[in-house]
């Protein structure tokens, strides 16, 4: 795993959380621009998942690689379920949602770092 990389992608997963929050707070619900911030992260993963792919490739693993790869693949749905749900809903709840998911995509993020080391 390449850290800064994950680094980034849970700093813009806890960003979007924050905004989420923000607008849970505000009794507002989840605009388009939160859609595309999620949407940055998402994609971030994407070239996680890649980077995964070629460290394994190379010789490289994870200290527990069903573990890893359960916590990668589940962090790959999170996101657009959430921005799914949070388009259908358009009340308050669509940002408690995107709260919620985004605040697991971070704690998956260190769970993955915590399997790859073997922590």
């Amino acid at each position: 795993m390449w850290t800064p990389l994950v680094l980034v992608t849970a700093l813009g997963a806890g960003l979007v959380s924050a905004w989420a929050a923000w607008r849970t707070v505000r009794d507002r619900p989840v605009v388009l621009r939160q859609l595309v911030a999620s949407g940055v992260v998402e994609a971030l993963l994407l070239v996680q998942v890649v980077v995964a792919v070629v460290a394994v490739a190379r010789g490289s693993g994870p200290a527990d690689g069903a573990t890893f790869w359960g916590y990668l693949v589940t962090t790959l749905f999170v996101l657009p379920v959430a921005a799914a749900w949070a388009f259908a809903e358009r009340t308050r709840w669509s940002s408690v949602v995107l709260l919620v998911a985004a605040l697991t995509v971070v704690f998956l993020q260190y769970r993955v770092v915590q399997v790859w080391t073997g922590a």
